[in-house]
């Protein structure tokens, strides 16, 4: 008897999963535990194995299109067996928008005139960036698609991170013609143009969490400066060792947990009936993706040593850009930590990543005048902004967990007793 397999749920925010990839096609024998397919999720694309052994006779949602958890996804059974039954009440499959990369900065891929027709000037030929020992930048699968459509990737304008091609260049590639000057991605000068940029899976979810966040949770946010000095000093002589490469990132981490311990309403959740106090500490780490923002997580992270720390969260970065992220690596978190630091951000607000009470938002360091023993001198100074959950945390509870934890960036030392 023919056995059918759904659209499987495989995060806990998932609402639909996108076929990335079919690694089987109809008629094809499909064995138990033999890779199906390729489904991408709202956080990641992950593999998909059968459960069945015997022959696939029906695949309910094509590459790039889009299906809600428990729909149809394929159907395997005997060869030539009538599986009309089980198609009769399949839902309609949804056209995949967009599948997200991984570069931080989405940026305009086609244009849409509202004015008259115009002749279009002449215009330069594309011009696409290169800075990896003269190899044109580009992601696999922008490589694939173009391959597959015949279009040759040094001609593709670039629009990720540094110039790098990805997958909506090559979506929109227009081809670059002496005759008429039509170059991709070129504006023509006086003319209005807009880009309608469909939603991602994963933008889809961030929107719908982060707004029942700040909508729910009545936010309140507190901020300190703290005097870095000691902290980089440290960090010199750490890095100094052969092999170690340890980050202000991985010093923050690791106070934060430290202070958690000592403060544990912070490292609380509000689930309505009930205040949940962690013992335990699992730090999200945001870590900026094309569509938005991943949050894997550091377990025990105040058990954990800060080059045990700082090779995790680099692992979990590459991991993220390459979605490959389990569920594994991003559930469980108590407290969440954001930094822009690294992207000449002073200070900044951040949305409560729920279930947790609080999130910490840590800015970049900076050289200014601090007072010290009544004589103004350089210091290096970085904010701390922490937002609350004031169903959880009271203000007073917020301001001494920072205390605590300016102490240790100021006395870094302390991390290690």
């Amino acid at each position: 008897m023919a056995e059918v397999i759904y659209m499987p749920k495989l995060s806990d925010t998932m609402t639909e999963g996108v076929v990335a990839e079919w690694h089987k096609k109809v008629g094809d024998t499909v064995s138990n535990g033999e890779l199906l397919a390729e489904i991408e999720t709202d956080k990641a694309t992950m593999e998909f194995e059968s459960f069945y052994d015997g022959t696939l006779l029906h695949i309910g949602v094509e590459k790039a299109k889009a299906a809600p958890v428990n729909a149809i996804l394929a159907i395997i059974g005997a060869p030539g067996e009538d599986i009309s039954a089980f198609l009769a009440g399949a839902p309609v499959v949804e056209e995949k928008v967009e599948t997200p990369a991984a570069t931080p900065t989405p940026a305009p891929v086609a244009e849409k005139s509202t004015a008259a027709p115009v002749a279009a000037p002449v215009k330069p030929a594309p011009v696409v960036v290169s800075n990896d020992g003269g190899r044109t930048l580009a992601s696999p699968l922008a490589k694939k698609l173009a391959e597959e459509k015949g279009i040759d990737i040094n001609t593709v304008n670039g629009t990720g991170d540094g110039g790098r091609i990805v997958k909506r260049d090559v979506d929109h590639y227009v081809p670059y013609t002496p005759a008429t000057g039509a170059a991709n991605h070129t504006s023509v000068a006086g003319v209005e143009s807009f880009v309608d940029e469909p939603v991602s899976q994963m933008r889809k979810v961030i929107a719908r969490r982060l707004s029942e966040s700040l909508f729910t949770a009545p936010h309140f946010y507190l901020t300190v400066d703290v005097n870095m000095d000691n902290a980089i000093a440290a960090r010199k002589v750490i890095n100094a060792k052969e092999g170690v490469k340890v980050s202000f990132n991985d010093m923050v981490v690791k106070a934060v947990a430290l202070s958690l311990k000592q403060h544990p309403a912070i490292n609380s959740s509000w689930l309505g009936d009930v205040i949940r106090r962690n013992q335990h500490v699992h730090i999200g780490v945001a870590v900026a993706v094309e569509d938005g923002l991943l949050v894997p997580v550091v377990r025990f992270a105040d058990t954990k040593g800060l080059s045990q720390i700082g090779e995790e969260v680099k692992q979990f970065a590459q991991k993220a850009k390459d979605k490959k992220l389990q569920p594994t690596d991003w559930e469980g978190n108590t407290f969440t930590i954001s930094n822009l630091g690294m992207f000449g951000i002073d200070s900044f607000t951040a949305i409560i990543n729920s279930p947790d009470s609080c999130i910490l938002a840590v800015g970049g360091i900076s050289e200014v005048p601090v007072v010290k023993n009544g004589q103004v001198v350089p210091g290096n100074v970085m904010k701390l902004t922490l937002s609350c959950d004031h169903r959880v945390v009271d203000g007073a509870s917020g301001a001494s967990f920072l205390q605590t934890l300016k102490g240790y960036l100021e006395n870094p030392v302390s991390m290690l007793v």
